[in-house]
């Protein structure tokens, strides 16, 4: 009894006669509005039950709001919380690397939005829990408010004169003071007072993002998949297009879904709309179960684009994230056509360096890097001294600057110091954002022109080059996102490497 005195109360667990010593974290101060919940389906059926009644109430007050100007209180209107205490390690209880990261007994929480859309990747990561701890369960009202904005579609309400100006009275909006990537970036002191965070995006992250991919792809943010290719050229959308059209209906595919046209189970049903406005970085979906398709997004040019779409598909957690794009090689050794995997990057995209100086290393995703090999094997039927003709491993350099060439003097030492092989506008930032963001990464371009050996794009000559690679390019990536699903499936995809010392349970 006299080692127990020292002992803080809410570290102990009697309930199933024994004590847990050393636990982490604490249980949230709203803990009483909290239920238990017996298993993974009871929590996902709380999760949907709460968020479904809490954003009925949200659209049922503003839609009489705007017809009627009547007001409810609405602004104490909460995300779901969903809360675990992990007791003890099970004596044959794995910890799948990569997958799930625990400290060790103790709670664990987060509010949650959309859980129709995270059904699968809670059910999954809860699962893998519950391999290696004994845990309960515990759904309720988190103290998040939800903001009007990310519950109702504002298209739909037609509002009275002036009621527009008053809905920030009535109603929460999005406090930007919550909405950051601190944790995902290692800037919070994580208190031992209250539960360690489950997940690196709460709620009102993780909605703001769905928001903005809504705006930016043109689609669901649903009919997003876990393998995400980005590209910075329209052909390779084409091309996407096309594969997903001759695919639709094997059996695998489910559906396709893209801007303007919206989802489709059938080839014959992609009709594009003539008058239709592709919004700034459009979206494709080829859909499977468990959404364990793939989605290629054009993003356009320069590191900004890049950035911002990553930033906010993060949130879905994919599998991985390539990039296939074009880039300017720099070795006198490559011609038009070569492949470069990029091993390395140089990030003078200054883009990201407030969030993560470029001092920090990128490490190459050995997972990544194998499927794309392998990938380029299969397609292109190369090996050993052929490979090495036509495929270039090394650093890529990322800058932000369009006319970089008109630079290249003051450039010159840098370029050779780095060991640089290509150039481009996107890799570097969507590495370094998976870096950023616990996702694996990797960068497959094609050599589109030798800027430094004369060879610059010119109409004709590029024309010929988008003939005769986007199609090979694009299939070598959909064979390596075969690859890694398979590699996904097995649980040997997600690296341990991109994990933290004070990282959340959740991938």
């Amino acid at each position: 009894m006299e080692i127990l005195s020292v002992i803080r109360t809410d570290k102990l667990d009697r309930r199933k006669g024994h004590i847990i010593f050393n636990q982490f974290g604490n249980k949230p101060q709203f803990f009483d509005a909290l239920s238990v919940c017996e298993n993974i389906p009871t929590v996902i059926k709380a999760l949907e039950k709460h968020y479904s009644e809490a954003t009925d109430f949200l659209n049922d007050a503003f839609s009489t709001f705007a017809e009627t100007g009547e007001r409810t209180d609405s602004k104490s209107v909460t995300y779901p919380y969903l809360l675990l205490h992990l007791r003890s390690k099970k004596a044959d209880g794995i910890n799948p690397s990569g997958f799930v990261s625990i400290r060790g007994p103790g709670w664990y929480g987060t509010s949650i939005t959309h859980p129709e859309i995270f059904k699968d990747y809670l059910i999954d990561q809860l699962g893998l829990i519950e391999r290696g701890y004994e845990v309960e369960y515990y759904v309720g009202a988190s103290d998040e408010i939800i903001p009007v904005a990310f519950a109702i579609d504002p298209s739909t309400f037609e509002m009275k004169d002036g009621s527009a100006k008053t809905i920030g009275d009535y109603f929460a909006l999005p406090d930007l003071k919550r909405i950051h990537d601190n944790l995902a970036d290692g800037a919070i002191e994580q208190s031992n007072d209250e539960p360690l965070p489950l997940s690196l995006f709460p709620a009102l992250r993780t909605d703001y993002s769905l928001q903005r991919l809504k705006h930016y792809t043109g689609t669901s943010p649903a009919h997003f998949q876990k393998f995400v290719i980005f590209t910075n050229y329209q052909r390779y959308v084409d091309e996407f297009i096309e594969h997903a059209k001759d695919v639709l209906g094997d059996g695998v595919h489910t559906g396709f879904s893209s801007p303007g046209v919206g989802l489709i189970k059938s080839a014959e049903d992609y009709k594009p709309a003539m008058d239709y406005k592709l919004p700034q970085m459009p979206a494709y979906h080829l859909m499977c179960d468990n959404n364990e398709g793939i989605t290629l997004i054009n993003i356009g040019v320069g590191p900004s684009n890049a950035k911002t779409i990553t930033d906010h598909v993060a949130v879905l957690r994919s599998h991985c994230w390539l990039m296939l794009g074009h880039c300017g090689g720099l070795r006198n050794t490559q011609t038009l056509g070569d492949f470069v995997l990029a091993h390395a990057y140089l990030r003078d995209d200054q883009i990201l360096d407030e969030m993560l100086p470029p001092t920090i290393p990128l490490p190459t995703i050995a997972e990544v890097q194998i499927a794309l090999t392998n990938a380029i094997s299969n397609v292109m039927k190369l090996s050993g001294k052929e490979m090495k003709q036509h495929v270039r491993t090394g650093t890529v350099v990322t800058t932000d600057d369009r006319n970089w060439e008109m630079r290249y003097a003051s450039l010159r030492t840098r370029l050779n110091q780095s060991r640089a092989i290509a150039i481009d506008m996107e890799s570097a930032t969507i590495a370094a954002n998976g870096y950023r963001y616990r996702v694996p990464y990797g960068t497959l371009l094609c050599v589109s022109d030798r800027p430094l050996h004369g060879e610059i794009k010119l109409p004709g000559s590029a024309e010929a080059f988008y003939r005769s690679r986007v199609a090979q390019h694009l299939n070598i990536g959909l064979e390596a996102v075969s690859i890694m699903k398979d590699a996904a499936q097995s649980g040997t995809l997600h690296s341990r490497k991109l994990r933290s010392l004070d990282d959340p349970v959740f991938r």
